[in-house]
């Protein structure tokens, strides 16, 4: 009997969505991004401004983020 496995198929993200899952302002990505410690975003097209970013990306740098924070009891 064969087991039943989640297939993760990766997607670009683009900005709303990307702001919505990382909970950064567009700035502060930004300057994240630019220090090397958040996900670089592809250009769409060559002559265009469109970018996007990996869904994978976004994820691992939520998660990295997460483990990362101390965490916090009351």
């Amino acid at each position: 009997m064969k087991s039943k496995s989640s297939t993760f198929i990766d997607r670009l993200v683009r900005e709303p969505e990307r702001k919505q899952i990382t909970s950064i302002s567009r700035t502060t990505a930004w300057e994240l991004e630019r220090k090397n410690l958040f996900p670089k975003r592809r250009k769409l097209h060559a002559n265009s401004d469109a970018v996007a970013w990996l869904l994978s990306e976004l994820i691992d740098w939520v998660q990295s983020r997460e483990l990362a924070a101390p965490e916090q009891t009351q």
